[in-house]
């Protein structure tokens, strides 16, 4: 069996990939204004460090599982945490925001090497019925970060300017890459080589993806465009030629083992669900806020910290429920919460008190995490050892896709509801604004967006009830591998 120190590396490894990718994100949210001062550039362009960044993860998760399984997952996160390292660090020293563009899309394509290693390197340590737990501390750790990433990118931004919002990613990416590197494992073997490689599907997922993220990007930004126009059109061909390749070749990208199961599916439809509406319901939230309220930044964080916070305790509490009460009761129950939290958001008015607002986003908060550690404990475990890395790299492609899709709903809703772009920076009298424009306008929003998420409670209901029997090819592999895991039955025989 995997020893106790190979599985607590793996989790550290694990933890540390997910943490600085979510501290990436969400400090350079906070150090944008200053990087678009200092560098002289155009509001487009600094929206491109983040559009760039989002369509590389987007467009390669699901090949770069597939290099970890065939490869080795500590193999591809050790590259992947260096990779990035060395981006941020080039970020940091950029003279131009042309530099800074170009290098983000780097920092993603290395980002997208190690997250869904991040899922693959877990689910080869740890044997199903004990996956909750770890993926659950990989899940707070994650909202741990969303709550230090603002603080820590507004100090770091302030006191040292926005290069340090780089370089502070330096430092644990290359030594934990550095370590994985260190950790023996077995050599890959001909036999143990896997199916080859599918570059043509990979390469038509990977202009579906990003034909469908640079439209759910480009909406919130400026409408439906010749631009968003084009992008969903090749989404939609270049998904319909790789659907259909995947079905003819014989080493498909995604094997069909994967989504057949009954279960993987309709987990990843939760997730889409669950991240669209809180993500679109958080877009809302922010405006309404700062526009409606009128509060500052650092007072609008302070009233929505109660999600980050449930995130954290929720986690736990959720792993639990889920080998008690099974993945089934236990992603519904979360997904109701996440329903109740968006349709309390919708009642809020101009009046509304802090204990209104906080509850609102503690409902969120709880249920998010609920859904994400069971949804994700789900996709992963029902995965096969040797198609661990597939599976995480869609569980972190509906993790990507759900929120832009959220924004992009919630963008055209209220552009829709307030017949123009209710989104914007409010006109004149800011009052009236909001009680005539957005208000009226969030309410049903927010309403659809509640719907999504009751879709996603019904998919819930497609989720199994309490643990299967084990498969002799669930077995944990022996130590963090380097080439394609063989379970404990198959290496003891």
């Amino acid at each position: 069996m995997s020893s106790p120190r190979a599985r607590r590396l793996t989790l550290v490894a694990s933890v540390t990939g997910a943490v600085i990718v979510a501290l990436d994100g969400t400090v350079l949210t906070v150090a944008q204004p200053r990087l678009q001062r200092d560098l002289h550039a155009t509001f487009a362009q600094v929206q491109w460090t983040s559009t760039g960044y989002l369509i590389a993860v987007a467009s390669l998760l699901v090949f770069a599982g597939r290099l970890g399984d065939r490869y080795g997952h500590r193999r591809v996160f050790a590259i992947g945490m260096l990779g990035f390292g060395a981006a941020s660090a080039g970020i940091g020293l950029a003279g131009g925001i042309g530099w800074v563009i170009g290098l983000r899309v780097v920092q993603g394509v290395f980002g997208a090497l190690l997250q869904p290693a991040t899922l693959g390197m877990l689910r080869a340590a740890y044997p199903p019925d004990r996956l909750g737990r770890p993926v659950a501390v990989r899940t707070g750790a994650i909202g741990l970060a969303a709550v230090a990433g603002p603080l820590a990118g507004g100090a770091l931004a302030t006191q040292l300017g926005w290069r340090a919002v780089f370089f502070v990613n330096v430092v644990p990416a290359l030594a934990m890459g550095l370590v994985a590197l260190t950790v023996r494992g077995r050599a890959v073997s001909r036999e143990n080589a896997g199916p080859r490689l599918d570059l043509p599907g990979a390469a038509l997922l990977a202009v579906a993806l990003a034909g469908l993220v640079h439209t759910l990007v480009g909406i919130p930004e400026t409408g439906w465009t010749v631009a968003t126009t084009l992008a969903a059109g090749c989404a939609v061909v270049a998904g319909g030629v790789f659907v259909r390749h995947e079905r003819r070749t014989r080493d498909p990208l995604v094997p069909p083992g994967v989504l057949r199961s009954g279960a993987a599916g309709p987990a990843l439809g939760v997730l889409v669900a669950a991240s669209a509406a809180l993500f679109g319901a958080l877009f809302l939230g922010t405006y309404y806020l700062q526009g409606v309220l009128a509060l500052d930044p650092l007072a609008s964080g302070v009233r929505a910290l109660p999600l980050a916070v449930m995130m954290v305790l929720g986690a736990p509490v959720a792993a639990m429920l889920t080998s008690r009460q099974g993945p089934r009761r236990t992603a519904v129950a979360g997904m109701v919460l996440v329903v109740a939290g968006v349709l309390l958001m919708s009642r809020l008015g101009r009046g509304s008190g802090a204990e209104a607002i906080g509850g609102c986003f503690l409902l969120l908060g709880a249920g998010f995490a609920t859904v994400m550690v069971t949804a994700t404990t789900v996709v992963v475990r029902d995965a096969s050892v040797d198609t661990a890395g597939v599976a995480g790299g869609l569980q972190q492609t509906a993790m990507n896709i759900g929120p832009a899709l959220g924004v992009a709903a919630a963008t055209t809703l209220m552009s829709v509801a307030g017949r123009g772009d209710v989104t914007g920076r409010p006109p004149g009298d800011g009052p009236r604004w909001a009680a005539d424009v957005f208000l009226p306008a969030m309410g049903p929003a927010l309403t659809v967006l509640a719907t999504v998420a009751a879709a996603g409670a019904l998919l819930a209901t497609r989720l199994p009830g309490r643990s299967a029997p084990r498969r002799p090819e669930d077995q944990p592999v022996a130590e963090l591998p380097d080439g394609p895991p063989r379970s404990e039955s198959a290496s003891s025989a």
